[in-house]
C-alpha cells in the first residue's frame, strides 16, 4: 500500500481532481472509498539519500575560529560535532546519528544530504549555531494540496480530517480539512508525503577537514553487495562506502550491472570501504568479513553466497598491501574446516585490482530503503526489504 511519492511531485492540480473525480465516481457505481490508517512515517525521503542529489541547507548564523584552514570540498573527510533536533515533526528512530562526533566523506552519501550543504566550504574552527536542514523528506508542493466538492465524495461517506484515501491511479491522499458550513461544502486533500517540509535545528562544528588520502582503503566481496556494504557503513571509523565490481577481466572495462551478472566479465560485487586505521583496525574490518560469509555457512561455497550463485557472487578479500595481504592471510588461516565433510574455507584472497563503481541506484542501497546506517547498530540486515 505504500506509495511512490515522486511520482505525485509531477503531478498537477488538474491530475489530481481528475483522479479523484474518476475514483470517486467508479466509487459510487461498486464500493465505498477505500480508507485505512497506514504507518504514515514510511521512510519516502530515503529518496533523497543519494550521493547526486542536489543539497540544500539553510544556516543562519555562523563563527569561525579559524578561517585560513582548508575550506571542505566534495570528496574530503569532514569530522564534525553536531546535535539534530526535530523542528516541526516527531520522526522514526533516525537511520544515522544525530549527536556527537561524525566524520564521513563530502559527497559521499551516508548522512543528511543537508548536512553535506552546510558544511561545504567550511574550514576546521567553523561553526553554524543556527542551521535549517531539510529532513530529507522533501519540500510540500503545494499543486498537491486542492479543494475538492463535498459532491464528489462517495455517496454516504462522511469525509473526516485525517482520514486516508488510495485514489483509483494508485495515489495516496489525507484529508486535511473539511468544510461543511459554506454555500458549496467542500474537503481538501493534501497528497503531499506525511513528513514533506519536515527539518532538523541543526547545530555544527566543523572539527577537521582532511584529505581521503589521509585514511585507508580496503576491498571485500560479500555477495550481494547491498547488505555488506551497510554492514561496513555501521562500523565504528569507517567514513566512508561504495559498491562496485572488481577482478574482472582487464579488457571489461566500466562493466555494467547486467554484464557482470551474465558471468561475461568476470568481475565480483565489491564493496569499497574507506576507514581511519586510528579508529579501527583492517583486521577487525576483515573479521568482519569473515563473521558475514561464516553465517550462513558461505564462508564453505565457492561462487556463492546465501542463495545467490554465480562468479559474480565469489567471496574474497582483496588486499592494497603487502601489509593487508599478511593480516587478510592471518584471518583466513583461522577459519576451521567445515565440520562434517572438511571443506575448507573459499574465501579467495587476492591483490586488488580496478575498481569500478556501481550505478548510482546501488549506492547505499539499504539506507535509501529505511534501514539504519548508525554507527554501532545490531539490527538484522535484511538485504531484500
Amino acid at each position: 500500500l505504500h506509495v511512490v511519492y515522486t511520482i505525485l511531485s509531477c503531478c498537477s492540480q488538474q491530475d489530481l481532481a481528475q483522479a479523484f473525480t474518476s475514483y470517486v465516481s467508479k466509487a459510487k457505481t461498486s464500493s465505498s472509498i477505500i480508507s485505512r490508517h497506514v504507518n504514515v512515517n514510511t521512510h519516502a525521503y530515503t529518496t533523497f539519500l543519494t550521493t547526486n542529489t542536489q543539497l540544500s541547507a539553510s544556516p543562519v548564523s555562523s563563527s569561525s575560529s579559524n578561517i585560513t584552514n582548508k575550506q571542505a570540498e566534495n570528496g574530503d573527510v569532514v569530522t564534525l560535532e553536531i546535535q539534530l533536533t526535530p523542528t516541526n515533526f516527531v520522526p522514526d528512530e533516525p537511520l544515522f546519528d544525530t549527536e556527537g562526533t561524525v566524520q564521513f566523506i563530502l559527497g559521499g552519501g551516508g548522512h543528511l544530504p543537508g548536512l553535506h550543504a552546510a558544511v561545504l566550504g567550511k574550514a576546521a574552527g567553523e561553526e553554524l549555531t543556527e542551521c535549517t536542514l531539510d529532513a530529507g523528506y522533501g519540500s510540500i508542493n503545494p499543486d498537491n494540496i486542492i479543494k475538492v466538492p463535498q459532491s464528489n465524495a462517495p455517496e454516504g461517506t462522511k469525509m473526516k480530517v485525517g482520514m486516508e484515501l488510495f485514489l483509483q491511479n494508485g495515489m495516496k491522499v489525507r484529508v486535511t480539512e473539511v468544510d461543511d458550513e459554506s454555500e458549496t461544502p467542500t474537503f481538501t486533500i493534501d497528497a503531499n508525503p506525511p513528513l514533506a517540509g519536515s527539518a532538523y535545528s541543526a547545530k555544527i562544528k566543523v572539527v577537521a577537514v582532511d584529505s581521503v588520502e589521509n585514511f585507508e582503503t580496503a576491498t571485500f566481496a560479500l555477495g550481494c553487495f547491498w547488505g555488506g556494504e551497510l554492514a561496513y557503513m555501521r562500523e565504528p571509523g569507517v567514513v566512508g562506502t561504495k559498491v562496485g565490481y572488481t577482478q574482472g577481466e582487464k579488457s571489461a572495462v566500466n562493466p555494467t550491472y547486467q554484464e557482470v551478472c551474465s558471468g561475461s566479465t568476470g568481475h565480483t560485487e565489491a564493496i569499497q570501504v574507506v576507514f581511519d586505521p586510528a579508529v579501527v583496525s583492517y583486521k577487525r574490518l576483515c573479521q568482519l568479513a569473515v563473521d558475514r560469509l561464516s553465517a550462513n555457512g558461505s564462508i564453505y561455497l565457492k561462487n556463492q553466497v546465501g542463495n545467490d550463485r554465480g562468479t559474480q557472487y565469489r567471496h574474497g578479500i582483496y588486499y592494497h598491501d603487502e601489509e593487508q595481504r599478511v593480516i587478510a592471510k592471518e584471518i583466513l588461516d583461522g577459519v576451521l574446516p567445515r565440520v562434517g565433510d572438511g571443506v575448507e574455507c573459499q574465501t579467495e584472497l587476492e591483490a586488488a585490482t580496478v575498481f569500478y563503481d556501481a550505478e548510482d541506484y546501488h549506492m547505499q542501497y539499504l539506507l535509501k530503503g529505511g534501514q539504519s546506517a548508525k554507527k554501532g547498530v545490531t539490527e538484522t540486515i535484511r538485504c531484500y526489504g
